[in-house]
């Protein structure tokens, strides 16, 4: 049996849906059905759901980076894929260019709902669910056709989640409606209602849809299962940990629903984590790859999106590869680099308190070139790129990826936004720590936009058993056994080496210590986190980092505050100094940066470092002062624009956000 999960969308229509043929993997979505009169015989059904699948099974978009749908899309700052990019809207990464309205705290209330498909307050998307709910029994028995209305639940659970992640409370709809709908001025659903409704969508969609490995393409039993558990995740901890809704006698049962569809998947042992056959560095591997999971000997991926570089493609290889020079260009900061264990699975400060840590002998500080990513978590050098590694050695003139043939291309630091800039520069960031997850060494793919083929990973086992592990520990009911086939997994996976360091292991009696972070929940939360949980949570950020799911995990956990932890990039030591003020020959370029004279604390050569000689990001800004940048609890909703409560009496705003006066 085939143990991948692939959802690849499509461009050429069959007469049949029997068969499981290349040209059907690769259909074009049909859209915008004539209404009342497309439904005549059961086919026509799944034609009508091949035009739904790609506003939600996104992937890393379609052809141009602009136009690009997703689901979260609302929280991008640049158009491109969700995937990748979502995680600019979070803690992990600093954009290029003056900070996000959003993010620096003056975005207000809009006006009108946005028109794109993938703004929170847009409703077009399931206005085609529901027409397909609401006729698809026209054609035959409802009974032999649940199969595909579950597709339709499946889209309708997830539509709803969204808006519940994004706005809290919104009108429930079961009807497709037009200008003269009462549906249209209905108030706002209370959350345990809606959530209801939404597990209600979700338990049909597990119970009709095909147990399979989804050789075919179509949504199937475990996926559904997968959202079920993210699902009930986020809505579980957001009721634990967001008091003020008296939700919190409620949340375990939202837990152990999260926990018990996660195992339901576990137990099947369809999937496993990736493992290169010959390479150390499968993690980096995993979001590398082309095509179908199956081609690549991947068992991890559950739901997928994938491309043909003929019919479908995209342009995700260029924009964060070549054109990763300034307009798209983001660079990790040092407070995220410090969650990374160091390989021996202790923290970087193992002792102490602020201002005299103990430090973990493995850790060599900020003092030298780049040192400080050595010995740790070897997820971060293959997330960060170490220079003399990936990014560093391709050289995309010359098309070659060694360093020997290559040297070390250090990368250029600049908040500049502007494009423009020589190829040579694709290897850009804003922190001096450039992202290499993702990131293809392949110029040809490059050149290839907008038919990139870059597979785009969904939903993934290893996402799946940070689930199952968080929701065991929040009950309270967390094993050794668990830890071992999750977080450990992980961390073997990535490639700690767990016979020289055997304490590298997550145990329920070898928590390591962490002051530094406890320190920062101590600060910024509004209540304490026991050492399991602290551990894993750790674990999720480093796992899924730069997957798109750190804003949804800080809302959820009611640590909208960590923004506010001060943010800063590379320190830049002297010996940076000196590498990065020499000039640039551009005949001789190898093992030179592509910025000159950066002096220390100069504005000018737009790099400006704190008093202790870090790069601080956003330094033009009149809302992120010395790194901080603003929080406000509003944030944990987005709001109704006003237009809609003008015309919707019954629509109540959000706390905190601009209202209309009635």
């Amino acid at each position: 049996m085939k143990k991948y999960s692939i959802i690849a969308l499509l461009v050429t229509l069959v007469a049949s849906l029997s068969s499981c043929n290349d040209d059907f993997m690769q259909r074009d979505p049909i859209d915008d059905m004539a209404d009342g009169t497309f439904f005549t015989k059961e086919a026509d059904l799944q034609l009508y759901l091949d035009g739904i699948y790609r506003y939600y099974v996104y992937g890393h978009g379609v052809s141009g980076t602009n136009n690009t749908s997703h689901d979260k899309g609302f929280l991008a700052v640049k158009a491109g894929s969700q995937i990748i990019f979502g995680d600019a809207f979070s803690d992990n990464t600093v954009y290029a260019g003056n900070i996000d309205a959003k993010l620096g705290g003056t975005y207000d209330t809009p006006n009108t709902a946005s028109k794109n498909f993938d703004a929170p307050w847009q409703w077009e998307k399931l206005r085609k669910v529901n027409y397909f709910l609401n006729h698809y029994a026209e054609v035959g028995d409802p009974e032999t056709l649940k199969k595909y209305a579950a597709q339709a639940y499946f889209f309708k659970a997830w539509d709803y989640y969204i808006k519940l992640v994004a706005l809290g409370e919104v009108p429930w709809l079961d009807k497709e409606l037009d200008t003269s709908s009462p549906e249209l001025y209905g108030s706002r659903m209370p959350r345990t209602e809606l959530v209801t409704n939404i597990l209600k969508c979700f338990d049909f969609a597990i119970e009709n849809l095909e147990d399979n490995d989804n050789s075919c393409g179509y949504i199937n039993k475990d996926m559904a299962l997968f959202l079920k558990a993210r699902f009930c995740l986020f809505e579980g901890t957001f009721r634990k940990y967001h008091t003020e809704l008296n939700l919190q006698s409620t949340a375990n049962e939202l837990l152990g629903m999260s926990r018990d569809a996660a195992w339901t998947i576990i137990e099947k042992n369809r999937y496993s984590l990736f493992k290169h056959p010959t390479a150390k560095d499968s993690y980096w591997q995993l979001f590398v790859q082309k095509g179908s999971p199956e081609t690549e000997g991947n068992n991890e991926t559950i739901l997928s999106r994938v491309y043909d570089g003929v019919k479908l493609g995209h342009d995700n290889p260029r924009y964060w590869g070549m054109n990763n020079h300034t307009r798209y260009c983001m660079g990790a900061p040092v407070t995220m680099l410090e969650d990374y264990l160091c390989e021996d699975g202790r923290p970087i400060y193992i002792g102490g308190v602020e201002g005299s840590y103990e430090v973990n002998p493995l850790f060599k500080g900020y003092d030298g070139m780049w040192e400080e990513l050595d010995n740790r978590d070897p997820r971060l050098t293959q997330t960060v790129c170490r220079p003399g590694e990936y990014a560093s050695i391709f050289d995309a003139d010359d098309n070659t990826y060694s360093l020997e043939e290559s040297g070390i291309i250090y990368p250029m630091i600049t908040y500049d936004t502007g494009g423009g800039s020589p190829m040579k520069k694709y290897n850009s960031t804003v922190t001096g720590y450039r992202f290499i997850k993702h990131w293809m060494p392949d110029y040809a793919e490059w050149e290839a936009n907008p038919k990139g083929v870059q597979t785009a990973h969904m939903f993934r086992y290893g996402e799946l058993l940070l689930i199952y592990a968080e929701a065991r520990a929040e009950l309270g009911e967390i094993t050794n056994d668990d830890l071992e086939i999750t977080v450990n997994a992980l961390r073997e996976r990535a490639g700690f080496d767990f016979a020289k360091y055997p304490n590298a292991k997550l145990t329920l009696t070898n928590i390591p210590a962490d002051p530094r972070l406890d320190a920062i929940y101590a600060k910024y939360l509004d209540y304490s986190v026991t050492p399991i949980i602290r551990e894993i949570r750790r674990e999720r950020r480093v796992e899924t980092m730069m997957e798109g799911m750190r804003y949804e995990d800080l809302m959820r956990w009611k640590a909208g505050k960590l923004f506010t932890v001060p943010v800063r990039g590379m320190k830049m030591t002297q010996e940076k100094i000196e590498l990065y003020s020499k000039n640039r020959n551009d005949e001789v370029y190898k093992d030179y940066p592509y910025k000159v004279t950066v002096p220390i604390g100069e504005v000018g050569n737009k790099v400006i470092v704190d008093d202790d000689g870090f790069i601080i990001p956003y330094p033009t800004s009149t809302t992120v002062i010395k790194g901080v940048r603003p929080w406000d609890d509003k944030r944990y909703y987005y709001p109704i624009p006003l237009n809609e409560m003008l015309m919707n009496p019954l629509l109540t705003q959000n706390p905190g956000w601009k209202d209309i006066n009635r």
